[in-house]
């Protein structure tokens, strides 16, 4: 991959799948930049390419950010329930039951 070129993988995890979409992009991208080429490429207009929470390997970021050759970019979908509610309520029943 030349200096001026990158490659990263954009990817969506909606209810019982996965859309995963390996982009090349100008090595100056931006996040948004690289998400609009993902949406290109995928043609799937169900996932919320501008509106979803974004973060590289786990971590949220801004889209302005420029992420490195390899990096993959995540879109994020609401919780359905709070993680610590979660964790609280197994508890709970492993205790009572």
């Amino acid at each position: 991959m030349s200096p001026e070129r990158k490659r990263c993988v954009v990817v969506w995890s909606p209810p019982g799948g996965l859309l995963e979409v390996t982009v090349e992009v100008a090595g100056n991208a931006t996040v948004s930049e690289v998400i609009a080429a993902a949406r290109r490429q995928s043609q799937d207009e169900t996932v919320p390419w501008e509106s979803a929470p974004v973060g590289i390997f786990g971590e949220l970021c801004d889209r302005h950010m420029r992420p490195r050759d390899g990096d993959r970019i995540e879109l994020y979908r609401p919780l359905r329930i709070d993680p610590k509610a979660a964790r609280r309520s197994r508890a709970r029943r492993r205790v009572s039951g």
